[in-house]
């Protein structure tokens, strides 16, 4: 059992052999006790709005970031998360996909009006960027989430671009 997880048994199965057959991404991790490690993860091809980011509707400021948070934190709590990696990494993280009870995270989060799809990372990936780009048009349609207001783009927020009722 214990060579499964790279480690020496007592039949001799060498901890190095596990190690270089495992797959292995580096990544910035923080330690949240003496045995464990947190690693986030960046959503591939979503744009979400950061956590203290503002939207407005019916003429009041709303915290859509603390709801896309709250929304993500939601989706994962007490459920079987895959990770399918990506070779890139932006911010210091590993980009991924994320399944969660078979439904995609990133696809949930746009569906639900509090990400938006980030289409040019999609380009290798059309069927993705398609299943987006609907979840997207549906989410404004029916002025689900930040569609049922004004709201800045995430990267514009994070240039630090203000709605009015931010100011």
């Amino acid at each position: 059992m214990l060579a499964s997880c790279g480690a020496a048994d007592s039949r001799g199965a060498a901890r190095g052999d596990a190690d270089q057959r495992a797959p292995r991404f580096e990544a910035e991790a923080r330690a949240l006790d003496g045995d464990t490690v947190s690693v986030d993860f960046r959503l591939l091809g979503v744009d979400a709005f950061e956590r203290k980011q503002l939207c407005q509707r019916d003429g009041a400021c709303w915290a859509c970031g603390k709801a896309a948070q709250d929304l993500a934190a939601r989706q994962v709590r007490n459920a079987s998360a895959a990770f399918t990696l990506t070779p890139n990494e932006t911010y210091g993280r590993p980009v991924a996909t994320v399944t969660v009870d078979g439904k995609d995270l990133g696809e949930s989060m746009i569906r639900a009006g509090l990400a938006i799809p980030a289409l040019k990372y999609l380009r290798h990936d059309p069927e993705r960027a398609s299943s987006y780009a609907a979840a997207y048009d549906a989410a404004e349609r029916g002025h689900v989430g930040v569609h049922a207001g004004t709201w800045l783009d995430p990267a514009k927020w994070r240039r630090g671009e203000r709605l009015e009722c931010e100011r």
